[in-house]
């Protein structure tokens, strides 16, 4: 059988490494397979290519200016839940995700479902291909070392993000259908495999990151030579994502704190006050993060994040199609809390205008780095996620008191006299009929509440959210008093803590190209 025929070589990334970067890419449309794995310095310059391709269009046969890889799976799962707010639908670029109309696209090879699975399993060809050369690849072992543990945990993260994209959540839900897997090289000779279970899938997922660890070891592994590139405090915090969503309390708060053995810090308050904490791979906080210069920028800037986000850009679609925060969570910003800034307050509605910033709650934390040329470099991780990782996880052990002074150290960067003393020592959320769960009008009453009402606070825009209402299984509502959404999805059942709509429907494409797929038994239910 045919295999999808995007899956065929690891030359499918050559539009993307066929010129030199900072990341020392090599030009594979010039060399042979046998060449690039002939020796670990070419080879890594292959891996290389697959992260400058994390970020680029042409995943799908169309509508490229809303599939920018990874970073566009991100804003999605920000834009599905309720912190966000796209307050107008503009040229139509999201705004079907933020209205839960994009799953019906699995037909044609434009929409969301196939651009998805597309990306992600061409990133993993690609890393199968570097991992077949892992006994025979020539070079100094630490580079050796240093190439599979990148391959390995792209493939961990590949397969992660898959498996939370295309299926509920871990817990509860194993033995339901997850997502094939392939672990060799992939051709068009390929025999397409099933759909497996999600218990596969994360045994999977578990393996490769684990064996990523083991190789970046710091004893093992060559030096890192770009913030671009997973090390091994990198994999730790994939590793603590993964946990986490397995509920493996223990393992994710020790991946977590491995993951911040290395030497990130904390943004500073004179780094959020300076508009380039989340532009620029240089700040001290990110552990993982990729540069994108002025000359490689996809679709001159339209094509990424920040043509989404950035309004002040009058040429970009943001200054159309603003995004917002929801005016609940703004509310539950302390005045003195220095994050404020990240977005509007409140404006007189006829001091509003209808295109750019003067928009109330119109969000100003992600900007362009470079207008002019569209450029801005990826946070994909950062030190704080790691911190309230561990917040979490000791919360669900009943470690309160470790779990009070990692949200102190937190917020001690954010807002003077933080305190939480009236909070209760409980690891459970607080549901209310008005706001919906996880949403409480009087805001945190446990500590578990306020963890998460601090991550939704300091990840906002970062962490696709709606993997964490997935994952605890609360459900959430944009109808609540007040709101400011632009669109309430109120045909959606996201009340239901297993919601259909947050499953993303299986590409037609892959039904045609792989009979071990069938569609009246593998497809997703609405």
């Amino acid at each position: 059988m045919k295999l999808y025929k995007f899956l065929i070589a690891v030359f499918l990334v050559a539009s993307f490494i066929g010129c030199e970067d900072n990341l020392d890419t090599f030009p594979t449309d010039q060399a042979s397979g046998p060449e690039l794995f002939s020796d670990v310095d070419k080879a890594m310059s292959t891996i290389n290519g697959l992260y400058r391709a994390m970020y680029q269009t042409g995943w799908g046969g169309g509508w490229e200016h809303e599939q920018f890889g990874h970073v566009a799976l991100m804003h999605c799962g920000g834009l599905m839940a309720e912190d966000m707010v796209q307050n107008e639908q503009g040229s139509g670029w999201f705004y079907y995700d933020y209205k839960y109309q994009v799953k019906s696209d699995y037909t044609h090879t434009s929409g969301r479902p196939y651009s998805t699975w597309n990306f992600y399993y061409t990133l993993i060809t690609n890393a199968n291909s570097i991992l077949a050369s892992k006994e025979t690849l020539s070079g100094a072992p630490t580079k050796v070392n240093s190439l599979m543990g990148q391959a390995f945990a792209l493939r961990a993260f590949c397969y992660f993000n898959l498996a939370r994209f295309y299926q509920q959540t871990y817990v509860g839900n194993e033995s339901l259908p997850g997502v094939p897997i392939y672990t060799e090289p992939t051709t068009i000779d390929t025999e397409g495999k099933g759909r497996g279970t999600l218990a596969e899938v994360y045994d999977q997922v578990n393996a490769d990151i684990d064996s990523a660890i083991v190789r970046l070891n710091p004893d093992k592994a060559a030096e890192k030579v770009h913030i671009s590139n997973i090390d091994y405090y990198t994999a730790n915090g994939i590793k603590a994502q993964i946990m986490i969503e397995q509920q493996r309390w223990q393992d994710a708060y020790d991946a977590a704190k491995e993951a911040l053995t290395g030497n990130t810090v904390m943004i500073s308050e004179a780094d959020i006050k300076g508009g380039y904490a989340f532009n620029d791979i240089s700040n001290k906080s990110v552990l993982w993060g990729f540069e994108v210069i002025d000359d490689q920028v996809p679709g001159a800037g339209r094509a990424g994040l920040f043509g989404h986000m950035d309004a002040s850009a009058s040429d970009y679609y943001a200054f159309k199609s603003r995004v917002c925060v929801s005016n609940w969570l703004y509310e539950q910003v302390d005045d003195n809390d220095i994050r404020k800034d990240w977005w509007n307050g409140a404006i007189p509605s006829e001091d509003e205008q209808p295109t750019g910033t003067q928009l109330s709650y119109n969000q100003f934390k992600f900007q362009f780095k470079n207008q002019s040329t569209g450029a801005g470099d990826y946070v994909f991780m950062r030190h704080e996620e790691m911190m309230l990782i561990m917040a979490e996880a000791a919360c669900m052990l009943t470690n309160y008191g470790e779990a009070r002074q990692l949200l102190a150290d937190l917020m001690d960067e954010r807002i003077a006299g933080y305190d939480i003393s009236s909070l209760s020592d409980a690891n459970t959320l607080t549901t209310n009929d008005d706001n919906g769960p996880t949403t409480p009008s009087v805001g945190s009453v446990t500590l578990l509440d306020e963890v998460f009402l601090q991550k939704r606070i300091e990840l906002w825009g970062e962490h696709p959210r709606i993997y964490d209402i997935k994952r605890t299984k609360t459900g959430f509502t944009r109808d609540f008093t007040g709101s400011n959404h632009s669109n309430l999805i109120s045909g959606i059942g996201t009340l239901d803590p297993m919601c259909p709509d947050w499953v993303m429907s299986i590409p037609q494409a892959e039904f045609d190209g792989n009979e071990a797929m069938d569609q009246d038994m593998d497809q997703n239910p609405w």
